[in-house]
């Protein structure tokens, strides 16, 4: 059983996004810790891009504060190796096509592999260009999660039929961002994307109130938090960590729960 098919044992998995080196990597390590001891089962970090088009203003922001601040991927690496002493949740890395190229695409994912990360997440690749990808992510034990919008059926069970680790179902059309209401047919979705692919599902994009959480999680296998809590993040700083804790136990109740 691969990492990531472990996250959902429990029949419901509540996956936190972070963005690494926001406000520094420092406070990103006791995040990580933070929420994998607050019941978070997959942890997703990102890995800043100065263009991260799937991304709302929150993420955005923090995007800049990480990258001024003078996070690499090298230094992202070097903290994850620290994490993985101690830290034993499945962990994947979110980031952007241009970062993978400009590492150096099997430099990258092996790098990835040797530290026990267990996936990527690359919204920008789209289904048709994803090959050279899968093929080096297999190479180096890494599942590439595909992820599913409220598009059409054909398209729909043509990615969800390659589909490995979990599928990330974008809950509504446009960026990443807290919505008072999700207006996606989420059900319809999941349901359609469960009958092509044996894998998982978890919905993302919106999310931010343990409610939500817990209505998204009775459609699908998860929920999926990023903007909310970069947005405590921003708001705490270095001192974010139990406020994040509180937050994501709060979520993880909730999604646990449905």
């Amino acid at each position: 059983m691969s990492n990531i098919a472990k996250a959902f044992e429990r029949g419901k998995a509540f996956i936190p996004f972070l963005t690494c080196g926001d406000p520094d990597l420092e406070t990103t390590e006791k995040l990580v810790k933070a929420m994998a001891d607050s019941g978070a089962d997959l942890i997703e970090l990102g890995i800043p891009f100065s263009d991260p088009t799937a991304e709302g203003p929150v993420i955005q922001a923090a995007n800049v504060r990480a990258l001024q601040g003078g996070v690499t991927t090298d230094k992202i690496f070097d903290m994850v190796r620290t994490l993985r002493k101690t830290v034993t949740v499945p962990m994947v890395f979110m980031t952007y096509a241009n970062v993978v190229f400009s590492y150096g695409a099997e430099k990258f994912i092996s790098a990835c592999g040797e530290l026990g990360i267990d996936g990527l997440i690359l919204p920008d690749i789209p289904y048709e260009e994803r090959d050279e990808f899968v093929s080096i992510c297999k190479r180096h034990g890494l599942d590439l999660i595909s992820m599913i919008a409220p598009t059409s059926a054909d398209r729909i069970a043509m990615i969800a039929k390659e589909a490995t680790g979990f599928l990330y179902i974008v809950s509504s059309l446009g960026v990443t961002g807290v919505r008072s209401e999700i207006q996606t047919d989420v059900g319809a979705l999941v349901a359609l994307a469960l009958e092509n692919s044996g894998c998982p599902c978890a919905v993302g994009f919106g999310i931010s109130t343990p409610e939500q959480a817990k209505q998204m999680a009775a459609l699908s296998g998860g929920a999926i938090v990023g903007s909310a809590i970069v947005k405590l993040v921003a708001r705490h700083g270095r001192d974010a960590a139990p406020y994040v804790a509180e937050y994501v136990k709060s979520m993880a109740d909730a999604v646990h729960s449905a």
